[in-house]
């Protein structure tokens, strides 16, 4: 799931986007108003974490223009503890409101009962494929039962791959969308994070779901069918 933080506070900002790529979600930040618009119109997310009070253009404008067009959940985010901010937020379209400074574990049950609110159910957030289960809410891993011990960035990128299974995914764009980095050719962070992640996913059981494409990448998928 892919998750737009608009906020201009570096720290808070830095917070949320490391908090929330650990807990598997895919993070765009956009540091003023004007650069969250144009993300939060052209871009294709699941959740728009917004701060009120923005450089360029206020967060309350940005979320009245987003909805004329989308129905992206919305949780807004605020200094200002007072219920008409509250109230205008809510009357103009946000699904919820947090007020700083916030807890991140709350922020985070925030953030996914949105998900689920926003139709993504429960049912929609478990993937499966042959024996293999991911439980992207409890972020749990098992193949015929039996749970995979794994890492936040193997968690993700088996969630990644899961996704879109039966598609070839290339090293660039695994390290874009689970490390947020360009790919430098030099680097085998994705390779050998592949290795491991099949280490837990495919030596100890029989039928392997994880291969190697040959000069393109990887990808998820039951050959054995």
């Amino acid at each position: 799931m892919r998750i737009l933080v608009v906020e201009d506070e570096r720290k808070l900002a830095d917070y949320l986007h490391k908090g929330l790529t650990e807990h598997s979600y895919v993070v765009d930040v956009a540091r003023d108003g004007i650069d969250g618009r144009h993300l939060a119109m052209e871009g294709q997310y699941d959740l728009i974490v917004l701060d009120a009070m923005l450089p360029g253009i206020d967060g309350f404008s940005l979320l009245g223009d987003v909805r004329k067009l989308k129905n992206t959940p919305i949780l807004m985010l605020t200094a200002r503890d007072s219920i008409e901010d509250r109230v205008r937020g809510l009357q103009e379209g946000a699904d919820d409101y947090l007020v700083k400074p916030f807890a991140f574990s709350e922020l985070l049950a925030r953030v996914r009962a949105l998900l689920r609110r926003g139709g993504q159910s429960l049912e929609a957030t478990t993937l499966r494929l042959a024996d293999l289960e991911l439980d992207l809410l409890r972020r749990r891993a098992s193949r015929t039962g039996r749970r995979l011990d794994l890492t936040a960035k193997e968690f993700a990128l088996l969630a990644l791959l899961l996704q879109r299974r039966g598609e070839i995914l290339a090293r660039t764009t695994l390290a874009e969308q689970v490390w947020d980095m360009n790919f430098d050719s030099d680097t085998n962070v994705v390779d050998v994070a592949v290795r491991r992640l099949r280490s837990k996913l495919d030596d100890p059981f029989e039928t392997k779901l994880l291969h190697t494409v040959r000069g393109m990448g990887y990808v998820l998928e039951d050959r054995a069918l």
